[in-house]
């Protein structure tokens, strides 16, 4: 996976209440990221596409979770999550 394109690494950005948070608060990004991929990668694929300095980056595997509407039932996705501190004064605009 060493010669993948940074975008094939780094799927999606994850904006939910408590990543906004991270944000604003520790100046931590989150993103869905590659099943393969590791630190390193996730690390050089970030500061590739938003021209930016990492500091740390936490690897987190999600479990898909059984979910139920009336009879029928199923699972959410299983999704590979990168949290990215970047350098002080460093910033990623996702809106």
């Amino acid at each position: 996976m060493s010669a993948l394109n940074p975008r094939d690494i780094i799927l999606r950005p994850i904006i939910t209440e408590k990543s906004v948070k991270a944000q604003e608060v520790d100046n931590k990004y989150t993103f869905a990221v590659a099943k393969g991929a590791n630190r390193t990668q996730v690390r050089q694929a970030v500061e590739a596409i938003f021209n930016v300095k990492v500091e740390k980056v936490n690897i987190v595997n999600v479990r898909p979770r059984l979910k139920r509407v009336g009879k029928y039932s199923g699972t959410t996705n299983a999704v590979r999550k990168a949290i990215v501190k970047l350098a002080q004064g460093q910033t990623i605009n996702l809106f």
